[in-house]
């Protein structure tokens, strides 16, 4: 059978790379970009606290951020609510002060709404005129009414004079003139051109030509239900088509006039015109920054939302379960079958190597524009032949043993009565890697071949990369088995849904930097296998081989750089530190470009800069050289500053070598090897989903076996416990057969 090759010019083809090109498809906040201008409104439930005093250390936070906006050369408009409420609460305090005994005894009458306003709006911009005053920043106050808008001489000065001030660095301050409003009162007339505060922030955002709203609440963004409700899940991005009909709004503001209902009909609104709108918590001391900063914060608004996404995207559950539902029909097929899916994914991966090079280079040199390291352009970059390796481990694993349904162990537990423990799939597997590019076609095959469902979501450098791939393996899946077996997580945004579903997923791997293992560490209750770092280590003997610990060195540092499996220090015994060995193996290393950083005894003896950190994991040309006393010595360096993943030992006294090999504790150990060995392909494991330095489950490449676990089956002939009066029990070991 003829690999299938994917058309470049097919509209699939092009519907893969249009999304994967978008920027926004796997990242919205990228459309927060290329802001100068922004209109902020901080809501009432934002500027008071519970008892309607005035929230006066959130109020100092929100000024501290506008002003390093400011400071920044960003021009900001900023909308409040809060006089209505703060204004009230001073009046009822004024007229306790002042009522009499009778008075108090007598039902109290509700104070009228424009006063409030009148009374409030002054203390409010006393107050923010003060807390700028104090942060070196000036700024302005504006009353309008709805009636002012109906003017086009008034729209047209007003745009004007704000311009005029944002040149000036000025930070004008926008309210509803309540006090003098024609509405029947401020809480129940939705009429007009703008109707609230809300609606008053987009209109302004429209009239100043702002390029970006923010509306500031006290929760996180917009739910799919009330806050209040554990199953309510936050919106990412609001897409109306999608949302409008699903979401259920909880109660109004605590205070103010609309809550959340108010913010997504201005943010609808203010978005169709073209303006991008983020509701995000006001509560929050750099929310408005980290939003500047492309961080995904709170719930976005664009009008191109809906291209973005399918409106029928299955959400993390409905990918979870879908990926489950097809590893069983995975695994109700014959072993031959299942082979035969590997060797079609092999010949498909190889058939389609140009379009997956394009899309590669394509990634690379994105990576490069946007000003990558260049040890992550290295880990992303498709080497030649990186593809017809990928197909060769590949055939390798559908050549194994059959892993599933492998009895390990048949026990006769009484006349009749047969056990077996045998292996089976662990279930749904979540992957999140950065960059490396092989490591998507590795991880699918090992799902494969072990029975099991997957998510994958790689990093947003790669996506180009990463949806090709994805395509032509899925591809390759029979509709007995429905391509849903391996799911592409699109967006970042997906992850903390997907990392709460520890009853529907079963283990995550994370493979990447230590920040992302121990990110995902800390957001999850579902088991997690991999390591944080490969600070991996090769210890010189001073009865070591020069030339082989030449080659070792030069191999375990200068064969690829940026692995996990690379040595990031050189421990060298005391004995040769004037040795010709050292000085002709450092004098080979900076040949091939290395820089050396050294330890508090190497960087004097040798006269090396001072290494930052003995635990330092480089992943580019660049390590770490120490002298140790002894064996012993290098010993205790790895377990203090190592991170148990490869190291390695040089030396010809098989003494010293047995010590190191038995007491060095990590996940793989080697003597007069390099540590770049430590891989599943080259451990004859086909292939690996990466390595892990656990001390549970798997440790080391993890490849078939570690996606395995066990169950029992029991083969009776009509028994039953009876408190064990029946049975008489042999407990006797069988013979291993088969069961496929």
């Amino acid at each position: 059978m003829t690999a299938q090759k994917l058309d470049p010019h097919s509209p699939i083809f092009h519907s893969v790379r249009n999304q994967a090109l978008s920027p926004m498809a796997t990242d919205p906040a990228a459309c927060i970009k290329n802001v100068k201008r922004l209109v902020v409104k901080v809501g009432t439930a934002v500027v008071t606290r519970h008892d309607g005093r005035l929230a006066v250390g959130r109020l100092g936070a929100l000024c501290e951020q506008l002003k390093e906006l400011n400071s920044q050369g960003y021009e900001v408009v900023l909308v409040t609510s809060g006089a209505v409420g703060l204004g009230r609460q001073r009046l009822r305090y004024r007229k306790l002060v002042n009522s009499s005994l009778a008075d108090l005894q007598n039902p109290q009458v509700e104070l009228d709404g424009k006063g409030c306003a009148a009374v409030g709006q002054n203390s409010l911009m006393a107050l923010y005129d003060t807390l700028f005053s104090q942060l070196d920043v000036t700024s302005s106050q504006h009353l309008v009414k709805d009636s002012d808008f109906r003017n086009d001489s008034f729209r047209e000065q007003l745009s004007e004079t704000v311009k005029s001030l944002l040149a000036l660095k000025v930070i004008p301050v926008f309210n509803e003139n309540d006090a003098v409003s024609t509405r029947r009162t401020p809480y129940e007339d939705s009429s007009g051109i703008f109707w609230d505060n809300d609606s008053l922030a987009g209109l302004l955002a429209m009239e100043v030509k702002a390029d970006l709203l923010v509306l500031l609440s006290d929760v996180e963004g917009l739910y799919s239900g009330p806050p209040s409700d554990p199953n309510s899940k936050l919106i990412h991005t609001y897409i109306k088509e999608k949302h409008q009909a699903e979401i259920t709004f909880g109660d109004k503001s605590r205070l103010g006039r609309g809550g959340m209902t108010a913010k997504v009909d201005a943010a609808v609104c203010a978005a169709s015109s073209g303006i991008p709108v983020v509701i995000t918590s006001g509560y929050a001391t750099d929310n408005i920054i980290k939003l500047l900063q492309g961080k995904p914060v709170g719930t976005l608004f664009h009008k191109d939302a809906h291209l973005w996404t399918s409106v029928n995207e299955v959400d993390a559950r409905e990918m979870a379960v879908a990926a489950r539902e097809c590893s069983r029909r995975l695994q109700a097929m014959s072993s031959e079958d299942r082979r035969k899916l590997l060797l079609d994914v092999a010949d498909a991966l190889e058939a389609n190597e140009s379009l997956i090079m394009a899309e590669n280079e394509a990634d690379v040199a994105a990576a490069k524009a946007d000003g990558y390291e260049k040890a992550l352009i290295s880990r992303l970059a498709l080497k030649p032949g990186k593809i017809a390796g990928l197909a060769k481990s590949i055939r390798v694993l559908a050549d194994m043993e059959e892993p599933i349904s492998r009895i390990a162990k048949r026990t006769e537990l009484a006349d009749r009565l047969i056990l077996e423990k045998t292996s089976c799939p662990l279930g749904v597997l979540l992957i999140v890697f950065e960059s490396r590019l092989d490591a998507l076609g590795q991880i699918a095959s090992l799902a494969i071949r072990t029975g099991n469902g997957l998510l994958l979501k790689g990093g947003k450098e790669a996506r180009r990369s990463n949806a090709i791939l994805h395509k032509i393996i899925t591809s390759a899946i029979p509709d007995s088995v429905g391509d849903k077996l391996i799911g592409l997580v699109a967006s970042r945004e997906d992850i903390p849904d997907l990392l709460k579903l520890d009853d529907v997923i079963d283990l995550v791997i994370p493979r990447g930097s230590n920040s992302l293992v121990s990110q995902i560490k800390n957001s999850t209750k579902i088991p997690v296998l991999g390591h944080a770092d490969g600070v991996c280590h090769v210890y010189i003997d001073k009865s070591a081989n020069p030339d082989m610990a030449k080659k070792i060195v030069r191999d375990a540092k200068i064969d690829y750089p940026a692995a996990c499996n690379t040595m990031e220090t050189l421990l060298v015994h005391q004995d040769l530190s004037n040795n010709d060995l050292l000085k002709e193996l450092l004098a080979e290393l900076r040949r091939e470009g290395v820089t050396l950083y050294g330890g508090p005894r190497a960087s004097s003896l040798l006269n090396l800069p001072r290494a930052q950190s003995l635990h330092r994991e480089y992943s580019s040309l660049a390590c770490t050289v120490e002298f140790v006393d002894d064996v012993g010595a290098a010993i205790d360096h790895i377990h203090q500053h190592g991170s148990s993943h490869t190291d390695c030992i040089v030396t010809e006294d098989h003494e010293v070598a047995e010590m190191f090999l038995h007491r060095v504790d990590s996940a793989a150990v080697f003597h007069n090897a390099s540590t770049r060995f430590c891989d599943g392909a080259r451990f004859g494991l086909g292939a690996e989903v990466g390595v892990s330095t656990s001390r549970v489950h798997a440790r080391g490449p993890v490849g078939v076996e570690g996606l395995l676990t066990t169950r029992w089956i029991l083969r009776g002939s009509g028994q039953v416990v009876d408190g064990d009066q029946g049975v008489t029990y042999s407990h006797k070991d069988l013979p291993l057969q088969t069961q496929i």
